[in-house]
């Protein structure tokens, strides 16, 4: 690890120098890419530094012991030192793990009602309405794509981006199956019923990063409906994309322009196919499926939100919260954090 180290602080000295140069910007694209690896290196350095300090300090510490009257002081020293280096050590391991290349990007995310009928649909609204407060909280933005609500104010499906530095690294342990146990709205008799809602969430691609055929692509397009303002049902603004080799469907209607539905249908697009190549190499290279935590799995019930006895629990980590209307006002980083750290666990357990 020392070694790994060594050649991650000479890497880091090395983009600092270059940075200095006058002609550093001449290329603006490969400087923000060279900026980017030196943040990124900058947090190990620090703590390599500081685990550097803390083992000379056990040095110098246990040198002055043979010093009677400086003893205390110094094996007082020493023990905070050993700590200090122990903890660095384990925080350095952690930092050198290596990372999803995919955490900075911004996130397509959908939302589909499940089992349950009208009360999925309503709940797959609850959980629109949580993301979008988690993003506020962040500081981060939405960008609606495609939103087919219900009657009775559900939503049958809900396809949006946040766009936020980082937002795939939060976001991605929420791909799974989410149930609800509630009374719902429409239940006369006050019983309790169980319903689902999906959630999938993709790395957000340009279409730069993904090879796409034109020729590969059906466009449709059709009336947008629902909400959306004056726009809606008069012109044929909203559009669909097939991709003829794989299948997949993407659709956009939120925007006034075809022009601009289209692009946004490009994206989504370019996501899902980034998605299969990703699912396709993990196949060959593991030969097994992911891992449960952050795996995204549709199939997999990865959350239940009970309402009556006021709880959340992640069943991926076992976590159990009892503040369901703050979880769904959006307040969801203690789960979020419980589960980088279960993933973090795992992949230093794996390393070993």
């Amino acid at each position: 690890m020392l070694d790994k180290l060594q050649a991650v602080e000479s890497r880091f000295e090395e983009l600092c120098a270059r940075s200095e140069q006058p002609d550093f910007y001449n290329d603006p694209k490969k400087a923000a890419a060279l900026l980017r690896e030196r943040n990124d290196l900058e947090p190990i350095v620090e703590a390599y530094r500081a685990y550097r300090k803390a083992e000379q300090d056990m040095l110098d510490a246990q040198e002055l012991m043979s010093d009677p009257e400086m003893r205390e002081l110094c094996q007082e020293t020493y023990k905070e030192a050993k700590e200090a280096k122990e903890a660095l050590h384990d925080k350095l391991r952690i930092l050198l793990l290596p990372k999803d290349p995919n955490d900075e990007k911004s996130v397509i995310v959908e939302i589909r009602g499940g089992v349950g009928g009208e009360e999925s649909a309503l709940f797959a609204h609850s959980l629109f309405r949580m993301y979008s407060m988690y993003a506020a909280r962040k500081g981060w933005n939405i960008e609606l794509l495609n939103y087919n609500d219900t009657e009775l104010g559900g939503v049958k499906e809900a396809d949006f981006i946040i766009n936020g530095r980082g937002a795939y690294s939060r976001m991605k342990y929420e791909s799974g199956v989410h149930r609800v146990q509630r009374v719902p709205e429409t239940e006369s008799g006050g019983r309790v019923h169980t319903s689902t809602a999906t959630v999938a969430v993709l790395p957000e691609m340009e279409e730069v990063d993904v090879q796409i055929n034109p020729a590969d692509i059906e466009m449709q397009v059709y009336r947008a409906s629902g909400a959306g303002g004056q726009h809606v049902n008069k012109t044929s603004s909203a559009v669909r994309l097939i991709h003829k080799p794989s299948g997949i469907v993407v659709a956009c209607q939120e925007e006034r322009s075809q022009m601009q539905n289209r692009e946004k249908c490009m994206r989504m697009l370019a996501s899902k196919l980034y998605e299969i190549e990703q699912e396709k190499l993990e196949s060959a290279v593991t030969g097994m499926r992911r891992s449960q935590v952050g795996s995204g799995m549709r199939n997999e019930r990865i959350r239940t939100y009970n309402f009556p006895q006021g709880r959340v629990t992640d069943h991926r980590v076992g976590l159990t919260l009892y503040k369901i209307d703050a979880v769904m006002d959006g307040d969801i980083d203690e789960i979020i954090d419980a589960l980088a750290t279960a993933e973090q666990a795992e992949k230093l357990n794996n390393s070993q």
